[in-house]
């Protein structure tokens, strides 16, 4: 497969120009997942809820999940590994990055957005970054958003990240939700190339009127952060499961069907499907009983981690990949739901080679340089704000210092707008 059309070598401007003209795909050429240390078992959960591991099994298909419990482990550092894993695989510096994107719905923070954490840590200067909440089905938005990109020539190298942390807003004394959910990342790299295939056809779909059944009362503006709001534990997730259930088992099987003959492909060509990983039972009403795909044809892997919403997918298609699952010439499907309502569902014909050598010890090392070059930039550029603030003081005050960080904040203004572009 070739590299990103602007980033082969030994090309001219000519021969750059009469690439453009080609057709581009966007193709997926890195993957990588993150998955926080500890491991909570149904017996563990027994333990704090009235519930039992056969309960649990028999109504989700769940054994265990992954919980983020350390203090280092957060939204933005396990996005930070899976970015690095799926940079790593692709062999692509984060330098040449475009664009940024994070789908989640459990943020470091309200702003800024998590994904520009992501491209500071990575050292990715030229990116741009933000986050996208779709719930579950956040991942494929962010796909169709990549593809967009470079299917348009705005991008050649789009990361999309799916990271969440969600345990952290789940209420321990309701059974019905905190049994379901894990924490994790998953991220993959979108690269323009002109070989035929990659990502075919997203579909997305929305139902507001549903937005009662899923959500987190608190914490917007709808309900600002009170003494109150955390008492009542509205910032806590609700989910009106039934309703969720019914939702889901349907928006599967139709976003699965409709991205498939958008693609122009027919079920029967279908080599994997990947769903989100919420329950077993959905999967199995929805993908295996009304689309009639048989089981060998779908990854399930929830039973390890649970319903890692944004992140499911990846780190779903990640395991699929690294069991041999997934294979170059092979139609995959990507299928998800989620709050919102949300449904989404990607079709994919997988061009990237699976089989990687281990890149050689100073490849790794030279990376590993790059993140450590990255996070001393970033920390010199915050003491240098800092400091020019202090010294030069507030740029109106009537002084000759106010007066000097005026000129100098025009003349680097004037500078930012006149200077040559570093994007080809």
């Amino acid at each position: 497969m070739s590299n990103a059309t602007s980033h082969q070598p030994g090309m001219n401007g000519v021969g750059r120009q009469r690439a453009m003209l080609r057709p581009r795909y966007a193709q997926i050429v890195g993957w990588g997942t993150a998955l926080p240390e500890r491991i909570v078992t149904n017996d563990d959960l027994a333990r704090l809820v009235d519930t039992s591991d056969d309960w649990i099994r028999s109504r989700t298909g769940i054994q265990e999940r992954r919980m983020a419990t350390s203090p280092k482990e957060s939204t933005a550092t396990l996005a930070i590994q899976a970015a690095r894993e799926a940079l790593r695989v692709a062999d692509v510096p984060a330098s040449s990055l475009d664009v940024v994107i994070c789908a989640t719905t459990s943020p470091e923070y309200l702003c800024p957005s998590t994904a520009c954490l992501v491209q500071n840590a990575l050292g990715a200067p030229r990116a741009g970054a933000f986050d996208l909440n779709a719930a579950c089905s956040g991942f494929v938005y962010g796909l169709s958003v990549a593809r967009s990109l470079v299917l348009s020539g705005d991008a050649d190298y789009v990361l999309v990240v799916g990271a969440e942390t969600l345990t952290r807003f789940l209420d321990w004394t309701d059974r019905n939700t905190c049994i379901l959910f894990g924490d994790g990342a998953g991220a993959v790299l979108v690269a323009a190339s002109h070989e035929p295939g990659g990502i075919l056809s997203c579909v997305l779909g929305s139902d507001g009127s549903g937005s009662d059944l899923l959500m987190v009362p608190a914490g917007g503006s709808a309900h600002p952060p009170t003494m109150e709001t955390v008492a009542n534990r509205m910032h806590m997730l609700r989910m009106d499961g039934k309703a969720v259930f019914r939702f889901a088992v349907q928006a599967m099987a139709d976003g699965t069907r409709d991205a498939v003959a958008k693609a122009g492909l027919s079920l029967a060509e279908v080599d994997l499907v990947i769903p989100h990983q919420a329950n077993v039972r959905i999967i199995q009403s929805s993908v295996v009983k009304q689309l009639k795909i048989p089981e060998q044809k779908v990854f399930v892997n929830l039973e390890r981690y649970g319903n890692t919403s944004a992140a499911s997918i990846p780190i779903a298609l990640c395991e699929a990949i690294e069991a041999g699952r997934v294979r170059p010439g092979q139609n995959l499907v990507l299928a998800g739901f989620g709050a919102g309502l949300t449904w989404a569902a990607t079709a994919i014909h997988w061009c990237a080679p699976v089989e990687r050598t281990p890149a050689p010890w100073w490849k790794d090392a030279q990376r590993e340089a790059g993140y450590q070059l990255a996070s001393a930039r970033s920390t010199w550029r915050r003491l240098a704000r800092r400091a020019y603030a202090d010294v030069m003081g507030p740029a109106d005050a009537p002084t000759v210092r106010g007066r000097l960080r005026t000129a100098i904040d025009a003349g680097r203004s004037a500078w930012q707008t006149h200077k040559p572009s570093s994007r080809r």
